[in-house]
């Protein structure tokens, strides 16, 4: 058995206490919520990358780090950008990099992160159905689609803001325009 390497009393990687890196845990989340999107079981996301399901376990807990090569692996069966694995990491989690660990500017704790980034099943559905268009340009009219309506609800929200405050506002004085 070999033995893993140690920085200032840490494994690399780990907290101090042994437990994952939080951002470990976090792409680990990333990685399943992306496999429940497509309904794919850790069996099958695991043959499709060649490995065991219980390595696809360890990744998703966040107790085993995902090399670079794995992670663009994965990019690719979701069909996302490996940024995808890292979107809205919280700023606790970033401070806990091994680079900070390394250089003793680890924070108290680990972030929970479990949970943060829980889709609901229709943003589920949603997603599956988008993702099983065949016609790009179809797909681009719906994203487009969905867009407008955000600003749409964003717009008549900010007019419905504004109409809210000109109600709250005192009333003009008058002025005696004649001389």
């Amino acid at each position: 058995m070999t033995k893993k390497k140690t920085t200032n009393g840490t494994v690399r990687g780990r907290l101090s206490d042994g437990a994952p890196n939080p951002i470990d845990v976090h792409v680990g989340s990333r990685v399943r919520e992306a496999r429940k999107i497509f309904n794919l079981s850790q069996e099958g996301l695991a043959d499709a990358l060649g490995i065991t399901f219980q390595q696809v376990q360890k990744y998703e807990k966040g107790q085993n780090r995902i090399g670079a090569s794995r992670l663009w692996d994965l990019a690719q069966v979701f069909g996302v950008s490996v940024n995808f694995f890292y979107e809205h990491l919280d700023e606790k989690a970033k401070n806990q990099s091994p680079r900070q660990i390394c250089n003793n500017e680890l924070r108290e704790g680990a972030a929970d992160l479990e949970g943060d980034f829980v889709l609901s099943m229709n943003d589920r559905e949603l997603i599956r159905n988008y993702k099983r268009i065949r016609d790009a340009r179809v797909a681009r009219t719906i994203l487009d689609l969905v867009k407008s309506i955000v600003i749409s609800e964003s717009f008549t929200a900010g007019q419905n803001a504004f109409s809210n405050n000109i109600e709250q506002l005192p009333e003009a004085p008058d002025f005696d325009m004649t001389d």
